[in-house]
């Protein structure tokens, strides 16, 4: 019998008897993957998150980690999991060894363990050189990685991740996913993470569910979310605005065809399996082209249809950046 990383069963959570966080929400996550989790402000996120790290109990339901009730076998399920949240969880006025230190001896590890758990998460996240550096001396970015090699030292089997790299700049944000793809190519570590960038969901997530009102709406990959919402649009601009194009739409990939001027819309499943067919049947017509692109839908296109707005983000990694700057100066 396959045993998931993370089973999630009809999980309800009810707040002070009417608020209603999480309504009937079920999922399985497979081990080593990296799983996201988007969806509005106040769509469940945070509490499904707090719940799969026992940090709260859930209403009604279950979740499991690797067979593990997070409920009635907390203790053995923390023996397997770590937990980076969106807050400052490292100290800035003392060094990141110490910070290291200090969490190496609140997961339990002792004497050469210890010392071997710290030195391969100072090397695994590039902070060798920055080992004796206070903290509040630190970039956001190192904080970050701090943050996460802390969460490494047990060498968790399941590490959730809360908005792992909000408030970063982009080569900050990359830097900190190569060091999670890496740990998570040599040791088999499943991720659960959420974030507001979307191009973190579309390079690094191997499925992604998308919550909304406490209730997960969709899942899928990438690729089989952004399908589900739209077809793919194959533009082309030719040098014979007045050829007839009507054969186009007996072709059985294609869904819809528009003109203008000299330019075709075509609408398909598979672009790119479409492309070498257009193209030969524009050649044997005599059509001359001057320029074919593709559009596709987007994770933007998935998130609007199915939580109903916009991935609206920028307000929150600014709030998020100057808070994580000004606790870092404390």
């Amino acid at each position: 019998m396959l045993l998931h990383a993370i089973e999630v069963k009809n999980l309800v959570k009810v707040y002070d008897g009417k608020v209603r966080a999480l309504d009937g929400v079920s999922l399985t996550v497979q081990t080593g993957q990296a799983f996201a989790l988007l969806g509005p402000n106040g769509a469940g996120k945070t509490t499904l998150m707090r719940i799969l790290t026992t940090q709260i109990k859930p209403t009604h339901g279950d979740a499991y980690i690797y067979g593990y009730s997070v409920e009635r076998q907390s203790s053995q399920v923390r023996k397997l999991i770590s937990y980076v949240p969106q807050e400052m969880s490292v100290w800035t006025d003392i060094t990141v060894y110490e910070n290291l230190l200090i969490y190496a001896k609140l997961f339990g590890l002792s004497g050469k363990d210890r010392n071997r758990a710290i030195e391969r998460a100072l090397e695994d996240m590039e902070l060798r050189e920055v080992r004796d550096d206070l903290v509040n001396t630190l970039s956001g970015g190192m904080i970050r990685r701090l943050e996460i090699a802390c969460a490494m030292l047990i060498e968790p089997k399941v590490m959730f991740l809360d908005e792992p790299t909000i408030g970063l700049d982009p080569v900050a944000r990359k830097r900190v996913w190569e060091k999670l793809k890496q740990f998570r190519d040599n040791s088999g570590v499943t991720i659960f993470f959420n974030t507001h960038y979307m191009d973190e969901v579309d390079m690094y997530a191997d499925r992604v569910a998308i919550i909304n009102k406490g209730r997960i709406v969709v899942s899928g990959t990438c690729e089989e979310l952004k399908r589900s919402v739209a077809a793919e649009a194959v533009l082309v601009q030719t040098e014979n605005p007045h050829a007839n194009y009507n054969l186009l739409k007996h072709v059985p990939a294609v869904r819809e065809v528009h003109t203008e001027g000299d330019e075709i819309k075509i609408l398909v499943d598979d672009a790119e399996a479409f492309l070498p067919v257009l193209l030969d049947i524009l050649r044997k017509a005599g059509v001359r082209i001057r320029r074919v692109s593709v559009s596709k839908p987007t994770l933007d296109d998935v998130f609007l249809k199915y939580a109903g707005t916009k991935f609206e983000s920028a307000d929150r990694i600014s709030d998020v950046r100057q808070t994580r700057k000004m606790l870092s100066r404390m």
